[in-house]
């Protein structure tokens, strides 16, 4: 998935210096900061910014991430990051998500979490090192396993999609759940599911992945068939969990995410018209 990753081409780099050519990804906390006419701010800024972190280059041009240090300028509007995706093209977007990590991980990692010293940049590489104690610490990517379960051949597959008590008003999605330390991804798409839904599944196939930067997940797609059990949603975590024939889906996730292409490679598959291949 393309849309929340870097892109072709980008180079990382750890030396820049912001410079008149110079193209900035903002953020007013977790809001991302646009321009007048929705762009990414360019060139010299004519406000106080903090946490000045270089990307990298992309076709030539250097680009920062950075957070606003005092009130919303005059010009500028913050919206969240999701908003971004129908806002910016999509290899902006991609720098966009990569900028949010690297912030959050500036912002929550100050300070050393064994001595409590204040960290400095690794300089060599993308982590902070504490000065008193020598701990290594490293941006943070939270492993996430997704699985979309289907039972039925062609027109009547069926699809088990479910939603969480946050998920916006009638969208269901597919399954999803962290990785717990010491596990497989496949043991830990089994559990999720049976924890979540209570039901067994077979022939699990890894189809893709998405970097995910609300605000630090790396979103692993899996397919499976169903074996049996009755759907029970998990109480506090699952709202609704159901069964949606192919051609009667209820509403669905943005088209810039791994479920949604999940869904839509299973319902193409259903018609007929869609490879066995990845997303």
């Amino acid at each position: 998935m393309k849309a929340t990753s870097r892109p072709e081409g980008f180079q990382p780099s750890l030396t820049l210096v912001p410079g008149e050519d110079a193209a900035w990804v903002l953020f007013d906390g977790p809001r991302l900061l646009l321009g007048a006419n929705g762009t990414l701010p360019q060139g010299a800024l004519p406000f106080a910014v903090e946490d000045v972190i270089p990307l990298g280059t992309l076709e030539g041009q250097p680009f920062f991430a950075a957070g606003l240090a005092g009130d919303l300028p005059t010009g500028f509007e913050a919206l969240p990051l999701r908003a971004g995706f129908t806002r910016l093209p999509e290899a902006q977007m991609g720098l966009a998500g990569y900028a949010a990590q690297l912030l959050d991980f500036a912002r929550t990692h100050r300070f050393c979490g064994r001595c409590g010293a204040p960290l400095a940049e690794a300089g060599h590489e993308r982590a902070r090192t504490c000065p008193a104690c020598g701990l290594t610490v490293y941006p943070r990517v939270a492993p996430v396993v997704m699985v979309l379960i289907r039972r039925g051949q062609g027109p009547q597959t069926e699809l088990l999609l479910a939603r969480g008590p946050h998920f916006a008003p009638g969208v269901y999605s597919a399954l999803a759940g962290f990785v717990e330390p010491s596990e497989t991804l496949e043991a830990a798409a089994h559990r999720e599911v049976l924890e979540e839904v209570g039901v067994r599944m077979e022939h699990l196939r890894y189809v893709g992945s998405q970097p995910w930067p609300f605000p630090h997940s790396l979103m692993m797609g899996f397919e499976a068939e169903y074996v049996g059990g009755d759907v029970v949603p998990q109480p506090g975590e699952i709202e609704d969990a159901r069964w949606f024939p192919v051609d009667r889906l209820p509403g669905l996730p943005g088209p810039f995410s791994i479920a949604r292409a999940l869904i839509d490679r299973a319902v193409g598959q259903a018609r007929g018209n869609v490879a066995s291949s990845g997303p």
